[in-house]
């Protein structure tokens, strides 16, 4: 029997600091800039009822791990279960299950800061972010431990969703952070934008964005979603998470695609690769840089690797036990 920590969402939920997420997930992009693997998610969708099962793997040889996310949303239970199994990414034990759905803000938030500190000017100050959900709350946290920000300007489609935004981060951040009144006037004079949205059309105009400015857009995980227009990324030194998962599922650089603005070589880098030195972030201060995050197993094990090594510190979970195949696939 394999001896297998079993870790609960609520186990994890106050387990580490947005800081601590942001170190473990940098640490995850450099080993796949390095000699790590991974790839685009795989999703399944179903129409009667309507739901997708969906997942993406990483093997980190640096971290230690190897693993990712598995799960499902919709269907009958209109609901998301999230499964994360992790293994040792040299003998190949399982050494953790994690119910991964807590911790999904915080890594995805990670990643995002991972993006502005690789690609944003260095004297940034001023924050915007579109979106004011739970995804919006991971980045503001995660990004404001990157950049020493003096204000955020946060716009959300719904007055009292903004303005309960802004006042919670006001009382928790240093910087001064306020509701604006259009995606425009967040935007107008930020350093750094921050799109955090289930969007189906642009969340602003390339217009309206100011030179020098870095983009970290999450919402690009569908062909539909397309948070930033075909000019911001034609205008931008364009750098995804996953150089396969631009051509596959982000929605605003196959729209700019399609659209003929950019072609294939658009793709300055993958962001491990920026993190692992192996290619150069922005260049110059007036350059426009955008960083697509639509969700990898890189951040996934990454975190779940830094979670499951501090709850076996503190004795958290339960064991479970798991027959390795030497012993249960026998055929009888």
């Amino acid at each position: 029997m394999t001896d297998v920590l079993f870790l609960r969402s609520d186990e994890l939920a106050n387990l580490a600091t947005p800081e601590e997420y942001v170190d473990a997930v940098r640490a995850g992009y450099e080993s796949h800039g390095n000699d790590g693997s991974a790839e685009p998610r795989t999703k399944l969708v179903s129409g009667d009822p309507p739901g997708m099962c969906t997942g993406y793997l990483a093997i980190l040889p640096e971290v230690g791990a190897m693993g990712g996310y598995m799960y499902s949303a919709g269907f009958g239970a209109e609901d998301a279960q999230f499964a994360l199994p992790l293994f040792d990414a040299e003998s190949g034990r399982m050494m953790a299950l994690l119910d991964g759905a807590s911790m999904n803000p915080f890594k995805t938030g990670a990643t995002g800061a991972i993006g502005v500190d690789a690609l944003a000017r260095e004297d940034a100050t001023k924050c915007a972010i579109i979106g004011s959900g739970a995804q919006a709350r991971g980045q503001l946290k995660a990004t404001a431990t990157v950049r020493d920000f003096e204000t955020v300007s946060v716009f959300s489609p719904t007055p009292e969703s903004r303005q309960s935004f802004a006042e919670e981060f006001d009382a928790r951040l240093d910087a001064d952070v306020s509701a604006a009144d259009s995606a425009a006037a967040a935007i107008s004079d930020a350093d750094v934008v921050i799109t955090a949205t289930k969007a189906s059309d642009p969340v602003f105009h390339s217009d309206d964005l100011p030179d020098g400015a870095h983009v970290t857009a999450m919402g690009q995980y569908d062909r539909g979603k397309q948070e930033i227009d075909a000019e911001t990324v034609a205008r931008s030194t364009y750098v995804p998470d996953l150089r396969a998962r631009a051509f596959q599922d982000a929605g605003a650089f196959l729209a700019a695609r399609d659209a003929g603005v950019v072609d294939d070589d658009h793709i300055h880098a993958e962001l491990g690769e920026v993190v692992a030195g192996e290619r150069p972030g922005r260049t110059s201060d007036d350059e426009v840089t955008v960083f697509d995050s639509g969700g990898t197993g890189i951040e996934t094990v990454a975190a779940a690797m830094m979670l499951y090594e501090k709850a076996e510190a503190q004795g958290l979970g339960r064991t479970i036990d798991f027959m390795p195949a030497s012993e249960a696939l026998t055929g009888e």
